[in-house]
């Protein structure tokens, strides 16, 4: 150098559709085809356009296209609560699923506030995703997005029938089931904890455990549907409340494993032996149900079947906008375990005095 100084390094920028065109030898029409997928390109031309733009580093301009197709290629995922395991393994099965369909996923955890869901509904149109996966707290931010004719998809719980798509569980089947593999083992007061039943989540299960009752001729408490509250020490001290009472349960159906995991501790802390002088069932089968001694017996859902059901079907919608509207009802299997068992001779005496 003249003035002894180092070289300087001219600035790193990034590659531009037209030197990859240039480097492949083919036009600039030509060359966003192949990297974007979207017109016929010839294989041998892809692979040629695709190598240049390794070989120069450059990578497709999202927000470019999306402003041109006043949408980009990502899914919205709406969850309630991503501590919960259920919506965790949701959240996953569903980005899963998007990758697969060559869509990234933009995941936002509202926490169960229903104003907190809006202003992501709002964020997500801001940002053109293509369409939106929810387990809506309301009807608030679904009806928002099918007026902005965001493409949405309901899981897990349903607020807007008949107007969106939805990916649901048999809640009221599952609890129906579970309720009357109580009652044959014979127990005659069966508590059910819940959250809520606005939802339809808690409402079915709650229809589930009142048919049960209803087709054994056992009759439906209303003292012994306890609602909880939303987390484990809520569930903890209404169970605690339920099981310290003159007259408590023989069996607790949870309506969901925070609520499950609220009984199990108040159980302990009362010293009550599960399954002898307590059994307890739950919906949602999540890990520490098996780990622990017993067992917790458990509907077990497919939270990332959900979730990969749900993305599919929100990119058929994508796909036909103008097809009918349609609801997947999956299946959940029963996981018996050693947390429900005959009550014992003794308990029910008591009961029943």
């Amino acid at each position: 150098m003249r003035d002894g100084s180092a070289a300087r390094v001219p600035p790193e920028r990034r590659a531009t559709i037209k030197e990859v065109a240039e480097a492949a030898g083919v036009s600039r029409s030509t060359a966003s085809r192949a990297l974007t997928g979207n017109g016929y390109v010839a294989e041998g031309v892809r692979l040629r356009v695709r190598q240049a733009a390794n070989e120069l580093g450059y990578v497709v301009d999202a927000m470019a296209r999306s402003l041109k197709q006043q949408s980009t290629r990502s899914i919205g995922v709406l969850v309630s609560d991503l501590r919960n395991e259920f919506y965790a393994n949701l959240a996953a099965g569903a980005s899963r699923q998007a990758t697969r369909l060559g869509y990234t996923v933009m995941l936002i955890d509202d926490q169960g506030i229903p104003e907190d869901e809006l202003a992501a509904a709002e964020a997500f149109v801001a940002l053109r995703v293509a369409g939106v996966v929810a387990t809506p707290v309301s009807a608030g931010a679904t009806d928002f997005l099918l007026r902005q004719r965001v493409p949405v998809v309901e899981v897990d719980r349903r607020f807007s029938d008949g107007a969106c798509d939805a990916v649901v569980i048999d809640n009221r089947g599952s609890a129906r089931v579970v309720t009357r593999h109580l009652i044959d083992l014979g127990h005659r007061r069966i508590a059910l904890l819940i959250d809520e039943d606005d939802w339809t989540t808690g409402r079915e299960r709650r229809e589930g455990y009142a048919d049960a009752l209803e087709a054994a001729g056992l009759p439906h408490e209303r003292e012994l549907v306890i609602p909880t509250g939303w987390d484990v020490e809520a569930a903890k001290a209404a169970a605690l409340e339920l099981l310290s009472s003159p007259g408590r349960p023989t069996a607790i159906f949870a309506a969901n494993n925070v609520l499950a995991e609220g009984a199990w501790r108040a159980a302990a802390e009362l010293g009550l032996r599960v399954p002898d002088q307590l059994s307890l069932a739950a919906f949602d089968d999540v890990p520490w149900m098996s780990m622990v001694t017993p067992g917790v017996t458990a509907v077990a859902q497919d939270a990332g079947a959900m979730g990969r059901a749900a993305v599919q079907t929100v990119v058929d919608r994508i796909a036909d906008p103008a097809a009918g509207t349609r609801t997947i009802v999956l299946s959940a299997a029963v996981q018996l375990r050693g947390s429900t068992a005959a009550p014992s001779e003794v308990e029910s005496d008591l009961r029943v005095g």
